[in-house]
């Protein structure tokens, strides 16, 4: 009999210290340091931000028209690439300034000012009939097609 209570006294006290270690390694766990901050990569935005572009229904061949007279007129000095990105559309804003009542920024954004004064410029002689409204529709784009193939 006495054995017996000795190995209940002994498998009590065992289940404690194994429930007891058991929980400190749990613990450890959850208070574990993150990784050091240079073993994570940074970001930088603007490595992987890719230029804007806006090519407004134009294909490439189109586009490329555009950028040679923005070259020639505007001082367009990005690559003649087909893609209408913030350098073209600085130098059209540049024209669009100048002639057609653009009265915002000189910053490369498409914006409502930019079709606006986009629009007074195709309904001048290239077929834009719609209203002067700063939204690219169809009509717009078809006007805008037109010019590119004018130039």
């Amino acid at each position: 009999m006495q054995t017996n209570i000795f190995t209940r006294t002994l498998l009590a006290a065992t289940t404690t210290v194994a429930l007891a270690a058991g929980s400190l390694a749990a613990a450890g766990t959850s208070f574990a340091a993150p990784a050091p901050a240079a073993a994570q990569p940074a970001a930088v935005s603007e490595a992987v931000t890719p230029q804007a572009v806006n090519n407004l229904g134009l294909n490439a061949t189109q586009a490329k028209k555009v950028q040679r007279w923005l070259k020639t007129y505007w001082n367009y000095r990005g690559p003649i690439d087909g893609k209408l990105g913030t350098s073209s559309w600085k130098a059209f804003q540049r024209c669009l300034k100048q002639y057609w009542g653009y009265t915002g920024r000189i910053d490369g954004v498409v914006g409502k000012g930019t079709i606006k004064a986009l629009q007074r410029l195709l309904k001048s002689g290239y077929g834009y009939r719609g209203a002067i409204d700063g939204i690219a529709g169809a009509g717009t784009k078809a006007a805008f097609k037109r010019f590119a193939n004018a130039h």
